[in-house]
């Protein structure tokens, strides 16, 4: 797209022509592009170097914790924030252990989202724990999910751009039949019983101590008698706009994965705007990852940003538009046989996020 293109698909072009016909140029600042780019990573020196060198300043990275602990203590937390800010980089937001996105029979402390007593109870005071230690740490978030199925994909790759290949979701592929996992049937009621438990002793702690509490949706959506026993009830827009309302407060919100919301729509490419405004005009937008699919509900794979469904370019514009200041950050990128890790792939992302935030940033 050269200049003149992406100009008029903004509705610059608009705006520029009717100030001229006024013969009258507007008096207040151009609206200036808040968001940064951002994404997860291991909190080393050697990994935040290699950022530095892609001009990130803002990163999100797991608990950082001695091997066979669970949670990252006070001083574990403060170490890492030195360590990223030794490179110029701010730890903006931490994913603890316990809602991680492995399948529940992986998890290692799955309590919380099997409703098992007393065990949600502790891991519940351990996650309030870190609240308060990320405050005295300096560290803003904390991202996490609640999720039992985790992350549902195909096995195998897809061919996609040269020699990248895609990950691929498709329901009537799939077999909704496979076995329950030891969750069993888990019903939109029962999981709004857990979700509303955790939340009720989760989000005043984090008023408390102010720190932002941003869950990931689930995964891709399933339809509503479930997958293998569960409803998924944090795969819809519908389910997420009650997440955020059952306890209102400007600390509980979302890890607003757009490639995500996009899997629960049927046109993406027309819808996701709207859900964008929805969630940023309430303010509810914490973490973003800036990935695109091709395709839509049920049925999609997730490519790079500039070949998918939706059209980032009008995508960066409602996140300017809303005032999102947070991280924009790639996630899933394809994968390739001579890109170990698929670093490659992340880094030709940041040059794309970056460059369209610096575009944006010159549109009244």
């Amino acid at each position: 797209m050269n200049r003149r293109q992406f100009i008029s698909s903004s509705g610059a072009a608009a705006a520029l022509s009717g100030g001229l016909a006024t013969g009258t140029a507007s008096a207040a600042p151009a609206k200036r592009a808040l968001m940064k780019v951002g994404t997860e990573t291991q909190i080393s020196d050697a990994s935040l170097k290699r950022l530095a060198r892609y001009s990130l300043t803002n990163v999100g990275g797991p608990c950082p914790v001695a091997e066979g602990h669970m949670w990252a203590s006070l001083d574990e937390l403060k170490q890492a924030r030195d360590v990223a800010e030794k490179n110029g980089i701010s730890y903006d937001i931490v994913t603890p252990p316990i809602l991680a996105s492995s399948h529940i029979d992986r998890e290692r402390h799955p309590a919380i989202m099997l409703a098992e007593s007393p065990e949600r109870d502790r891991d519940i005071e351990a996650m309030q724990t870190l609240i308060k230690n990320c405050a005295a740490a300096g560290i803003p978030a904390v991202k996490y999910n609640m999720s039992i199925l985790g992350v549902l994909r195909l096995p195998g790759r897809v061919p996609g751009r040269g020699d990248a290949t895609y990950s691929k979701w498709s329901l009537k592929e799939a077999k909704p039949a496979t076995p329950l996992t030891k969750a069993g049937v888990v019903t939109a009621d029962r999981f709004w019983e857990r979700i509303t438990y955790f939340l009720d002793r989760m989000v005043p702690v984090a008023e408390e101590f102010k720190i932002r509490l941003a869950c990931h949706p689930q995964d891709p959506g399933v339809p509503p008698e479930g997958y293998q026993g569960v409803d998924r009830v944090l795969g819809t827009v519908d389910g997420l706009k009650k997440f955020i309302s059952i306890k209102e407060s400007p600390y509980h919100g979302l890890n607003f994965c757009q490639g995500t919301v996009s899997e629960m729509l049927h046109d993406p490419g027309k819808e996701i705007f709207d859900v964008i405004r929805y969630f940023g005009s309430r303010k509810k937008i914490f973490n973003v990852h800036f990935r695109n699919i091709r395709g839509h509900r049920d049925e999609f794979v997730e490519t790079y940003p500039d070949e998918g469904s939706v059209d980032f370019v009008k995508a960066i514009q409602v996140y300017k538009e809303i005032d999102y200041s947070g991280m924009l950050m790639p996630d899933h990128v394809p994968q390739a046989p001579n890109d170990p890790g698929g670093q490659q792939s992340f880094a030709y992302c940041f040059g794309y996020i970056r460059a369209l935030i610096q575009a944006v940033d010159q549109m009244s």
